[in-house]
């Protein structure tokens, strides 16, 4: 079963340009790039695709000449299949394995430009950093992450759902039964989360204990794969860092609570594989006083989310019978889990085509400190995010923050329906996107 993307659309315009370079899909392992990419060679007349792990005899056709007629003449003899310039799409899937692979694509586009060439892979970064400027100007970047929200409801075929969530706002809220509906989806999603596997499981299967079982699977898989991250770094450590990565959610990383064996020094290098690997998400505090947000951080602040809420969910083992009839909607936010949603889903709704920062605001002061989960820059102007996982909550840290950095508005998520308090616009959690279109 595939599932539609948002970036489908995005694949097939690059399809159709006439000055395209090659394309390097890049994003944590099993977010769905090799399907969005299987699913974009359906609308070609042919698709080759080479998987570098699984083929191991093609790696030797890039140990020497890199021209790229000289490879694809080896390549239609090696599988038997007519490479045509214009009509067939070149996949080269699982590239990290095979580094000269990876330098080959920059000659794809100066010398064979009219042949359609994308490249994916798991664990990308750590290769890409020992070839650092190996396609300045000559490759074309696009990131996947797990589904959206968004993406959820289309898979579970509640289109006129999301066409109406999408046009709802303060002057017209959605009727409480719809409200209402959006919520519980929103519940369920939070529990599965949206890699692909999962969620289509869910879909296909309406069952969300074979969807724990999937996770478990996938949380085995991220802790094997701990073993190619670094051969200096020892997978237990790296380990270590991420199981505390989970326990610390919704809150400031402390890198004293992270281990009892290991420096400071350590868990920084742990941690920066784990968010090469995608696997992580840093949140960096700002001052915020002027834009761009990243010109006064202090990266010695940060929160980290881990990139699926549904994996998050199930490393904390918590009990999905409970999440889903409590009437308690807090029992589902153990762990920050609607502040991490919501951070991730601005990943999942920003332009394919950059690798975005995201922001927090945060004062220590003597008996006043305050905190704005998220900063984004909307058209010239810095505006404060609140996450709330219920229908109350103080907005004291939103105030002081429109008073102290002079912004205009402030926007806030929780539970109620769409709605404005004074100077504050008031959005449903599962309605994001309305804040960033």
């Amino acid at each position: 079963m595939y599932l539609k993307r948002n970036i489908d659309k995005e694949l097939l315009n690059w399809k159709e340009e006439a000055e395209r370079k090659p394309l390097l899909v890049r994003g944590a392992r099993q977010v769905g790039k090799s399907s969005s990419i299987r699913k974009l060679g359906e609308s070609f007349d042919s698709f080759l695709e080479v998987n570098f792990e699984e083929h191991k005899r093609v790696h030797s056709l890039f140990e020497g000449d890199l021209t790229p007629r000289v490879l694809c003449q080896n390549l239609s003899v090696m599988f038997d299949m007519d490479i045509i310039p214009g009509r067939t799409l070149l996949f080269f899937d699982e590239i990290q394995s095979c580094l000269p692979a990876i330098s080959s694509l920059r000659f794809f586009y100066e010398k064979m430009p009219e042949l359609h060439v994308v490249a994916a892979g798991s664990l990308l970064e750590f290769a890409l950093a020992e070839i650092p400027s190996f396609g300045v100007g000559r490759i074309h970047f696009v990131y996947m992450y797990p589904l959206s929200f968004d993406e959820f409801l289309l898979g579970v075929g509640q289109v006129k759902l999301l066409e109406m969530k999408r046009k709802a706002n303060a002057q017209n809220p959605l009727t409480v039964p719809i409200h209402e509906k959006l919520l519980e989806l929103l519940k369920r999603f939070l529990i599965i989360g949206g890699m692909p596997e999962v969620v289509g499981k869910y879909v296909s299967k309406n069952d969300l204990r074979g969807c724990q079982r999937v996770l478990d699977d996938l949380i085995s898989s991220i802790r094997i794969d701990f073993a190619k991250y670094k051969d200096k770094v020892p997978s237990s450590r790296i380990r270590e860092v991420f199981e505390s990565i989970v326990r610390q959610g919704g809150g400031k990383f402390i890198y004293k609570k992270a281990s009892q064996n290991l420096n400071t020094i350590q868990i920084k290098e742990a941690l920066k594989l784990l968010i090469m690997a995608g696997l992580v998400i840093p949140v960096t505090h700002t001052s915020a006083n002027g834009i761009p947000l990243g010109a006064e951080v202090n990266p010695k602040m940060r929160k980290m989310l881990l990139m699926d809420t549904g994996i998050f969910q199930r490393i904390l083992q918590l009990d999905i019978s409970e999440l889903l009839f409590g009437d308690e909607f807090s029992l589902v936010n153990k762990g920050g889990i609607a502040e991490q949603f919501i951070g991730l889903e601005m990943l999942k709704y920003a332009s394919c085509y950059n690798q975005i920062e995201l922001f927090y605001w945060h004062r220590e002061a003597l008996n006043s400190n305050a905190e704005v989960d998220y900063l984004i820059q909307k058209n010239n102007e810095i505006v404060p995010i609140e996450v709330k996982s219920g229908l109350k909550g103080s907005m004291n840290s939103m105030f002081l923050f429109l008073k102290e950095k002079n912004a205009r508005y402030g926007c806030r998520l929780s539970l109620e329906n769409f709605s404005e308090y004074k100077n504050i616009s008031v959005y449903p959690l599962y309605a994001l996107r309305n804040i960033m279109n």
